[in-house]
């Protein structure tokens, strides 16, 4: 760890800063890799708008990913983008759907960013007395992946206004009910 931080932080301070978005980092790089699978072993009759619909979203949540190391270095620490760092930050299980219909994978994913955007509204809470630039970061991260989320349920809500998948807790239950839907 370096001896500096950014000004107006004391060393601290950017270490615990550091720390909540090392998680992030974590959850954005399984995210990225997440959302590529589902676009390589999406299938059926939606296949080509979900396939496109997710580059995109990885494109920016990669994006995210570096926004989030950079800042982590510019605290004066140093961001793990490895596999390992990604599996000793996990608290949520490796996504779990294979080759499957498109709807099946949006509620999977809906999961996803589920856990994901509730991670990041409490790094923002954890951030925001500490470090208002890395909350104000986090927080235009969060409205995008909120925005992505939508889009993920708009194909997913029913006429009556309910997820064809409300309900599920884990992503096999998910995409189970999508398919039955």
């Amino acid at each position: 760890m370096s001896t500096f931080t950014i000004p107006g932080l004391s060393t601290d301070d950017g270490a615990r800063v550091a720390a909540v978005l090392q998680e992030r980092l974590s959850a954005y790089n399984d995210l990225h890799l997440t959302l590529k699978h589902i676009h390589w072993n999406v299938v059926g009759p939606n296949f080509i708008g979900v396939h496109e619909m997710i580059d995109p979203q990885v494109d920016l949540v990669r994006g995210y990913a570096d926004d989030v190391a950079e800042r982590i270095a510019a605290l004066g620490n140093s961001p793990k983008g490895t596999a390992g760092a990604i599996e000793a930050d996990r608290s949520w299980d490796d996504y779990s759907v294979g080759r499957d219909d498109a709807r099946a994978h949006l509620a999977a994913l809906d999961l996803v960013y589920t856990g994901v955007i509730t991670d990041s509204r409490a790094a923002i809470d954890s951030v925001g007395k500490i470090d208002p630039i890395t909350e104000d970061m986090l927080i235009g991260q969060t409205a995008q992946l909120e925005k992505f989320q939508w889009f993920v349920r708009a194909h997913l809500e029913n006429s009556g206004g309910n997820l064809v998948h409300e309900g599920s807790s884990t992503e096999l239950d998910a995409a189970d009910k999508a398919r039955k839907a």
